[in-house]
């Protein structure tokens, strides 16, 4: 009996061989052979080991899975809080290009996919963050990643065409007692988080990386504020985030849980999503389905405009561009993104008196933080 070729191992119920073997110059070597027979599963692997070879030798560009660069991906990305996401995203697009070559992942490929997740129910905009994951990947391995033999992992980045988002939901605000309603359902952390959305107008993601190294003290004002760095912020400026007394109270309460994150679950655990299961069940318990986590800054939104706050500060507090740096603010100016916030919050509105946290174990430490990020003049 002849003994079989290192580096190949069954794989799953219909016994596919697949490899993994270290190879010089290249690295790891870890993807299908697409087949069952072993005779035919060591052909491709002698077929695969000569291509690294020609590529050491003559700098042929070594062929790649889609897989593997995904599998790359998530390795380089681990680090962001976003990973879980894009991991998802890559989960469902396996099965459809995860044995292609990246040279043949392109619209063309990608159309089986699509109409998958469109028989699925899935709106164009989800299938669009799937397809963005896409395009991330292809166009790092054609302009970033390179080999030993300093050879991109793709000769050039297909063009990928998004989906027309026609079938986008309006906005929905919230009013105060859907607002109530809602809170009451979710569970403690993120009924915070929503509470701190709605009350400063942030993105999800700005909620969820919120870092207390970013919190900047204001002494003048007694008060504090967040400055998020432009590289986690939608538009790519730095996003000045003001406070009303609410949204003060949740910082407050979470003061002394994690040394890095402002908001987490269990056991000071960092936190990576509002949308959860446990915000569409309460929704959905509520009688508010068409409620997104997104219509909390719509909600802020519109409460601004409806206290008569101007459009030039709506759009300071929403943290839409507008070509202005928007953390150089004076100390009054900032005194006067405060006044505004206040018109939106539970005691500064005609919202009913409710208490929706009770945390005995709240901390009112004084805020604290880096000055250098927000100029004062």
């Amino acid at each position: 009996m002849s003994k079989r070729t290192p580096g190949l191992y069954k794989r799953g119920t219909q016994g596919i061989w697949h490899i993994d073997k270290c190879v010089r110059g290249y690295g790891r070597l870890h993807e299908s052979t697409g087949t069952s027979e072993l005779e035919e599963a060591e052909r491709y692997l002698i077929r695969r080991l000569e291509e690294m070879r020609k590529a050491n030798v003559y700098g042929i560009r070594v062929e790649r899975s889609f897989r593997q660069a995904a599998t790359k991906f998530l390795l380089d990305y681990q680090h962001k809080r976003s990973i879980g996401r894009y991991a998802q995203s890559l989960k469902i697009l396996d099965p459809h290009v995860g044995d292609l070559p990246l040279r043949r992942v392109h619209q063309g490929t990608l159309e089986s996919f699509i109409r998958h997740r469109r028989k699925q129910g899935m709106r164009a905009n989800t299938i669009n963050r799937d397809l963005a994951v896409v395009r991330r990947i292809l166009t790092l391995a054609a302009r970033l990643w390179r080999d030993d033999s300093g050879l991109t992992w793709l000769e050039t980045a297909p063009l990928l065409q998004l989906l027309d988002c026609d079938d986008a939901r309006k906005p929905y605000p919230l009013s105060w007692d859907e607002q109530a309603r809602l809170f009451a359902r979710l569970p403690e952390h993120l009924r915070e988080m929503a509470l701190f959305k709605v009350n400063t107008g942030t993105r999800e993601q700005e909620v969820v990386c919120l870092r207390w190294d970013w919190e900047v003290s204001i002494p003048e004002l007694k008060t504090s504020v967040f400055v998020v760095p432009g590289g986690g912020v939608k538009n790519g400026e730095d996003r000045l985030v003001v406070m009303n007394a609410e949204a003060r109270a949740v910082i407050n309460r979470q003061r002394g849980r994690n040394p890095e994150y402002v908001f987490t679950y269990s056991k000071g655990q960092p936190v990576d999503r509002i949308n959860t299961k446990a915000w569409r069940r309460a929704r959905e318990e509520v009688g508010l389905p068409q409620a997104r986590v997104h219509d909390l800054k719509h909600t802020f939104g519109r409460r601004l405009r409806a206290k008569g706050v101007s459009h030039e500060t709506r759009q300071v507090l929403l943290g839409h561009k507008n070509g202005q740096i928007t953390t150089h603010y004076s100390a009054a100016e900032i005194g006067e993104l405060i006044d505004a916030v206040e018109k939106v919050s539970w005691s500064g509105s005609s919202a009913p008196t409710l208490t929706l946290i009770k945390n005995e174990n709240s901390r009112k430490s004084p805020a604290v933080g880096r000055r250098e990020n927000v100029k004062l003049v």
